[in-house]
């Protein structure tokens, strides 16, 4: 198959990280680098890798590890870095992740999810802190009655589930993102809960809740849903919204209720899981912006923020750069709308600026199905960047199956992205060519998310 590539100035990750390493090896000396990042509860990631010796080709040095340990603060998540084997390395992080620093956004961002200031700690080899993993049992328990809660940005979803069979149903409009009053969020969770357990007889086994954000141990640290809540408000009433609606409900009705909070996109990833009947999954969604989970090798959770939106893709640094994060090449500009939106002017469409981002995409979508060659190339580029990038995501997960969903694969170019990714992994990668790259099923788009998010918790 030949495609029609339009960014002729992408530098894909993995190649440039390969590239690095072949020109180390061709050294007669270098220094073996350990990498070691600590998150909550003591879990640490560790990855090594062999760099130039300090003096030489320094720039070259930090420049692959800062978008080694940018990538893994992503993928895993962290507040302690750790790093060992190069102390002109270490110097160069330690002056990025600071108030001011090259890597502010990230800093602040991590800082806060963990409630802990990230550091950069310089140790040796024999001190560097060995790796400590997190594989949560999650999913797959559907004994009893449960609800699937999912909280979207327009609509609050709710399962009745009972013995893995969902017996109720409903979509809710709400405005979460334009208020904040907490007590608005609370009540409109409570009300979906209530509800569903009206429908299994007025009692309910186990509660697990599906929804955007950064959750670590039931708790929203960060969560666009509620953008509007004060800070003030959201340390003291939305923090533990999930964990206080239940122990509300507990006290109704005088038992404990299991309760598992999940980011969607970890949901998504078990839903497929559950469907697929296998583990190691990663599960992307384009949309709005790059949304993604993982459930692994034991089709357990991990507890990793998989937020590749801020994992960079592309190491070119000219690449479009994130409005949010001010960094460039990374996952949101390469796997979203905005996407499709960048690649527009080089596809030869010119698209109205009155146009909202949704509007926009559905205006390619249109002319992609028409036949337009342009459009057309758009998604052969998006495909692209999937194959290499998905090379580059196997550097940290290990991974059987990709799900894609999300508004930009809907359609004929869903198809073309998944073809042309394929395609670039046989090409380029064999040792990846057997991921299996799908769509979700029927089954899975209408109650797997849903079931997926009622089988989170164990029975009580």
């Amino acid at each position: 198959m030949k495609y029609n590539f339009l960014d002729k100035g992408f530098l894909p990750a993995i190649i440039e990280l390969r590239k690095f390493n072949e020109d180390v090896k061709k050294e007669k000396e270098c220094n073996h680098l350990i990498i070691a990042v600590e998150r909550n509860n003591g879990y640490v990631y560790r990855k090594e890798l062999d760099v130039f010796v300090d003096g030489v080709n320094d720039e070259r040095n930090i420049f692959i590890v800062e978008r080694l340990v940018k990538s893994i603060l992503w993928v895993v998540g962290g507040y302690k870095i750790y790093i060992a084997g190069s102390h002109t390395i270490y110097e160069a992080l330690n002056s990025f992740y600071r108030d001011g620093g090259l890597r502010e956004f990230d800093y602040n961002f991590m800082s806060n999810v963990y409630e802990n200031e990230v550091v950069v700690i310089e140790c040796d080899e024999n001190t560097i802190p060995q790796e400590k993993k997190s594989s949560v049992p999650a999913g797959g328990n559907l004994k009893g009655r449960r609800i699937g809660f999912d909280a979207g940005g327009s609509d609050r979803k709710v399962s009745a589930v009972v013995n893995g069979e969902s017996i109720y149903s409903e979509e809710v409009v709400w405005f979460p993102k334009l208020n904040s009053d907490p007590q608005y969020h609370y009540d409109g969770i409570y009300a979906a809960m209530k509800t569903a357990i009206e429908k299994m007889g007025g009692d309910v086994d186990a509660i697990g809740v599906s929804s955007a954000g950064v959750y670590i141990d039931n708790k929203a640290m960060v969560a666009s849903l509620f953008i509007k809540v004060a800070k003030e408000d959201f340390d003291r009433k939305i923090k533990n919204i999930y964990i206080n609606v239940v122990k509300q409900l507990e006290e109704e009705l005088g038992h404990e209720i299991p309760l598992i909070v999940a980011n969607d996109g970890d949901v998504t990833a078990l839903a497929g899981a559950l469907d697929l009947k296998d583990d190691s999954v990663l599960g992307i969604a384009m949309g709005t912006s790059e949304a993604v989970g993982y459930v692994d090798e034991k089709g357990n959770l991990t507890g990793w923020l998989s937020e590749l939106a801020f994992v960079p893709a592309d190491f070119n640094k000219d690449a479009m750069v994130d409005e949010w994060s001010l960094d460039f090449g990374v996952g949101c500009k390469y796997f979203s709308q905005d996407a499709v939106i960048k690649l527009a002017p080089l596809a030869g469409i010119e698209l109205d600026e009155s146009l909202s981002l949704a509007e926009k995409l559905k205006a390619v979508q249109k002319l992609n199905n028409e036949g337009h060659e342009g459009a057309n190339a758009i998604f052969e580029t998006i495909g692209v960047y999937l194959g290499y990038t998905l090379a580059f995501y196997a550097e940290f997960y290990n991974i059987k199956h990709v799900i894609l969903l999300g508004r930009v694969t809907s359609g004929k170019g869903g198809d073309t992205i998944l073809a042309v990714a394929k395609e670039v992994l046989s090409e380029n990668f064999p040792e990846y060519a057997h991921f299996n790259l799908c769509m979700p099923s029927e089954y899975m788009r209408r109650v797997g998310q849903s079931i997926a998010a009622a089988s989170l918790p164990k029975d009580r």
